[in-house]
């Protein structure tokens, strides 16, 4: 079990009997008013839109305002809702915290604030307003021995996030079941937007009205699954890119989790989330603690100020990436298992005049790894398959000037290896006598066992010290499925997941520099619990464009775009068998961390030369696409998708307009770029490799954009740009165009 262990005496000093304290904390166009009313628990009785200076007044009122009346049948009492919801409060929803002690008690917590804390310091006012911080309410039920700290933090970028911690001080143990912290939406919030999907298909928007009762999405694969919520909105009727007030959470945790949107009888509206945890998985003695994982919450207007806000915080990190992500080849899609140096050697060559910055030698290189049944586990390099090992690889990537990369499934193992004859007592089972179902052949190696730890970060620092190795393509090929500790039978999913962290944890701090992608199955495991330790994620497995084209759009809305994966694959998809043109696959990549996906010793001289400029223009472009705002246009039930990326400054912009489908009508309506300043002028001009895409039909602006070539394309008010539209091009369905905006220098 995953606990801290804390000091026996840890209690708090309780603010006066009846003392109330209420915050504002503000930050780029987002409010927050937190409000503790007799020393319980705490609420948040305003989180959305900028209030403006309130003082002491003002925030009373906003806290009165939020007051409502008594209906009939209820508690005497307006129901308070916390962010830890509680049945004491009169809420009777779901409850944040569930646990009990072996003889049944602890179940119904009555948990009062002790102590506020604001950025570190203890908070004596009675009303305190203040930009972006941190503040953290101490709560405590002394007579059933149960302490709860729930931080909850305003970033600069104005996402929210909150999370809630659980200590025991009595004598007999707690288990917790569920530990949940919420945020409050108001009563027009009428619709849900949340994911879907399945391998090679992942993220799937779906609707459903916000109704009384529970939208509970649980994650119970053990990573975050391909199905994952990913980002819970709530919103008006028909919340769009660019309109409609959207509150929105996301839990940041890659193994067991839940989102939660509820609404009781009362009207009383919450969304949630916290980690889902398995029976028994977390038993707190006394004096340990469980921390749970963060609750990031977004507010907007339209989805689009929902992601840019995701974006903004992670772009701020200090160990963010920069914006020259390096173009990247992975060989899985064109030698599979079939690892020859001669052919590797060639690819890279030909990758190397392309303009390709890493090489990533995928699944394959390792102990009796020759196809999907053996060798998990064991992270040896062959010497079957690499008699003189990687170095020759290694040495011929990098004397091409290009990064080296390796793929590792850390978590996983083989029955057919000599880790799982060694030692079978590391691999996850529900018992001695029973493993789970097989999945891709392979089950889990259970890295909360020390040595098992141990095993698998000795093997892989070995690999990466003996080697120039700058990037790993962390795999993750199963779901984690009765998923417990096999000498105990006890579910440990958390343990598995805090200690995969770990692992990526340590072996950052081993070799400093190096990059990790998050692979799962593709992408299932797309969150930013991983994000804190991973460098990319991989979108899906599915390369094929016309699928990416949703993918992309969707993954986004959590992910800036320099952190997915995302790549240029051969004419006919490995996955769906559909054959797409060279431009149609680039565009669709270009809006991504773009790599190729391609066994390109197969590839045309047309194919290679066409190549060669999309790489350069994705390396022309990389800063403006990674330092962007990104913008999609809401254009109703048409096939024809318009998004794109605006600079800060709203200098420049570059956009694309996919055929995703056909209509049943020859024309749609107009084309507006948003995002862009009206006030400005700019010249707009269609990119010469996706002008001269087959079957387009240019309107009359097109044909005068690329007359004006020379002078940077044709000048067009933003106003029109932004307000009025362009009529669009007749496209043949999954065709892509390319389009540069540029402020124009007016005289």
């Amino acid at each position: 079990m995953s606990v801290n262990r804390t000091p026996a005496d840890t209690s708090v000093v309780a603010p006066s009997p009846g003392a109330t304290q209420r915050l504002h904390l503000s930050a780029a166009g987002v409010s927050v008013v937190l409000d503790v009313t007799d020393g319980r628990s705490p609420a948040l009785v305003h989180w959305g839109a900028d209030l403006g200076a309130l003082g002491p007044t003002g925030l009373d009122a906003a806290c009165a305002a939020s007051i409502a009346p008594v209906p009939h049948n209820a508690v005497d009492v307006p129901v308070r809702v916390g962010i830890l919801p509680q049945q004491c409060d009169g809420w009777i929803g779901r409850p944040g915290l569930t646990g009990s002690r072996p003889d049944g008690s602890g179940w119904a917590p009555r948990l009062l604030t002790r102590a506020v804390t604001l950025d570190g310091r203890p908070l004596t006012a009675a009303h305190t307003e203040t930009g972006a911080a941190l503040v953290r309410f101490d709560l405590a039920d002394p007579e059933l021995g149960l302490k709860v700290g729930l931080e909850v933090e305003l970033l600069p970028t104005g996402l929210l996030r909150q999370r809630a911690s659980l200590t025991s001080s009595a004598d007999l143990p707690y288990t917790l079941d569920e530990l949940t912290v919420t945020v409050p939406v108001p009563g027009h919030a009428e619709e849900l937007l949340d994911f879907a999907g399945r391998w090679g298909k992942e993220r799937t928007p779906q609707r459903s009205a916000f109704t009384v009762g529970t939208h509970l999405r649980e994650n119970r694969r053990g990573r975050t699954g391909p199905d994952a919520a990913h980002v819970l909105h709530a919103g008006p009727s028909g919340i769009g890119f660019r309109h409609g007030e959207v509150w929105a959470v996301h839990t940041a945790f890659s193994g067991n989790h839940r989102h939660l949107a509820e609404q009781i009888s009362t009207g009383d509206r919450i969304l949630g989330g916290g980690e889902l945890l398995l029976p028994g998985e977390v038993v707190l003695a006394s004096g340990e603690e469980y921390v749970g994982p963060w609750l990031y919450a977004s507010y907007g207007e339209g989805l689009d100020a929902v992601a840019s806000r995701f974006h903004r915080h992670l772009r701020s990190r200090t160990n963010h990436v920069d914006t020259e992500r390096p173009v990247t080849l992975n060989v899985w899609e064109a030698v599979y298992f079939d690892h020859d140096l001669a052919k590797l050697t060639e690819l890279a060559d030909q990758a190397s005049a392309l303009g390709v910055e890493r090489f990533v030698l995928d699944d394959g290189w390792f102990g009796s790894r020759r196809d999907d049944t053996a060798g998990l586990g064991d992270w040896v390099v062959s010497t079957d398959v690499w008699p003189d090992g990687l170095g020759p690889l290694v040495d011929h990537v990098t004397g091409a000037g290009m990064e080296f990369g390796l793929w590792f499934e850390p978590e996983m193992v083989s029955l057919d290896s000599d880790v799982a004859r060694a030692h079978p007592e590391w691999i996850m089972a529900p018992s001695a006598d029973r493993l789970p179902l097989p999945s891709r052949h392979q089950q889990v190696l259970n890295l909360s066992i020390p040595e098992a730890f141990e095993h698998v970060l000795g093997q892989m620092s070995a690999v990466l010290a003996a080697y120039d190795i700058g990037y790993i393509k962390w795999d993750h090929n199963r779901d984690l499925l009765e998923a417990a500790t096999r000498s105990s039978g006890r579910a440990a999913v958390h343990a598995q997941t805090r200690a995969a962290y770990a692992l990526m944890d340590a072996l950052k701090i081993a070799h400093p520099g190096l990059e990790i992608e998050s692979c799962s199955s593709g992408g299932a495991r797309v969150d930013l619990g991983v994000l804190e330790r991973t460098d990319r994620v991989w979108v899906s497995d599915c390369i094929d464009p016309l699928e990416r084209q949703q993918m992309n759009r969707w993954t986004a809305q959590l992910v800036p775009l320099e952190l997915m994966g995302s790549h240029i694959a051969s004419g006919a998809s490995h996955a769906t068998g559909r054959f797409h043109s060279l431009d149609f696959r680039a565009a669709s990549a270009l809006f991504g961390h773009l790599g190729i996906e391609w066994d390109l010793t197969q590839a045309s001289t047309e194919e290679l030369t066409a190549l060669r400029g999309w790489i350069a223009l994705y390396q022309d472009r990389r800063e403006l696409l990674f330092t962007g705002d990104l913008v999609r246009a809401d254009r109703g039930d048409s096939p024809l998708w318009l998004h794109g990326v605006v600079s800060p400054d709203r200098e420049r912009a570059l956009f694309t307009l996919a055929a995703v489908g056909r209509s049943d009508r020859s024309q749609h309506d107009r084309l507006r770029f948003p995002g862009l300043d009206p006030e400005a002028v700019y010249r707009i001009l269609p990119l010469p490799s996706a002008a001269r895409t087959s079957s387009l039909v240019p309107p009359r602006w097109m044909q005068l954009a690329e007359q004006a070539a020379d002078e940077g394309g044709l000048p067009v008010p933003g106003s029109v740009l932004t307000a009025a539209g362009l009529t669009a091009p007749l496209l043949d369905p999954e065709q892509a165009l390319l389009i540069d905006l540029t402020r124009a220098e007016v005289s």
